[in-house]
């Protein structure tokens, strides 16, 4: 318990550094999650991984054990991602949680069972998604 101030020490987080999992290929712009070890993977139809963001770089780690190389990712926005010609995303989830499919597209549901959740729509246009 404090009894004084305290300088606490606090770090931006809009863009982070991630450490990347083993034999991941991430380009920049892609869907980048948090494998179920916590390094950093392309987004791709699977369970148990967390969404980051947006990959702020192209990182290369097929040689590489875990945390080798990092890479910048960038949180705190909007991103607008493809939506699934086989699971759309329409006007009625605005507000609700999409589903990762791969590294730039995102679906309606889980696929029963087998996606990620990705981030909540806040966002439906001729282009795409906007995810937050």
């Amino acid at each position: 318990m404090l009894t004084s101030d305290r300088n606490t020490p606090h770090k931006g987080t809009e863009i982070l550094a991630v450490a990347v999992a083993a034999a991941a290929v991430i380009h920049a712009g892609a869907i980048v999650v948090a494998n179920a070890t916590g390094f950093a993977a392309q987004g791709t139809t699977a369970l148990n991984l967390t969404y980051l963001g947006r990959a702020e770089e192209a990182v290369d780690n097929t040689a590489g054990a875990d945390g080798d190389v990092s890479i910048q990712v960038r949180r705190g926005k909007a991103f607008q991602w493809n939506n699934s010609g086989a699971d759309p995303i329409t006007q009625a989830e605005l507000g609700k949680v999409c589903y990762i499919v791969d590294d730039e597209t995102v679906a309606k549901t889980n696929g029963v069972g087998t996606r990620s959740a990705c981030g909540v729509v806040v966002g439906i246009d001729a282009d795409g998604v906007w995810v937050e």
